[in-house]
């Protein structure tokens, strides 16, 4: 089974999920995904698979996200996805795929189920 975590090293939820993972006898790939930004395909299959809307994707308590504003109601998909993809602090983290799925991991055991 193939199973990738977009990471940041610097968040206790992503750090949590990945020990969580590893505990399972699980190790994904890692991708640091503020160093190394999913594009915009990957972003919108993450999202169907979440069944989310981009902004339910975002951290909205970024600075980024008043700053770039994104609180703008009017914005397409396609604008608030290449906002990630500029600032991908944005993302919520940590993000599972695994089997054709996806998870975020808040609370890290959630991801389980996908495994």
């Amino acid at each position: 089974m193939k199973v990738k975590i977009l990471h940041n090293p610097r968040c206790s939820k992503s750090r949590a999920t990945l020990q969580l993972l590893r505990e399972n006898g699980v190790e994904p790939e890692i991708i640091l995904y503020q160093e190394t930004p999913p594009d915009a395909e990957l972003l919108t299959s993450i999202l169907k698979k979440l069944n989310m809307k981009p902004r339910e994707l975002m951290r909205k308590g970024q600075s980024e996200y008043q700053e770039m504003g994104l609180d703008n109601q009017q914005l397409s998909a396609e604008q608030l996805i290449a906002a990630m993809i500029k600032a991908p602090i944005l993302i919520e983290r940590p993000i599972v795929l695994a089997n054709g799925k996806a998870c975020i991991g808040r609370p890290p055991e959630s991801v389980l189920k996908i495994l």
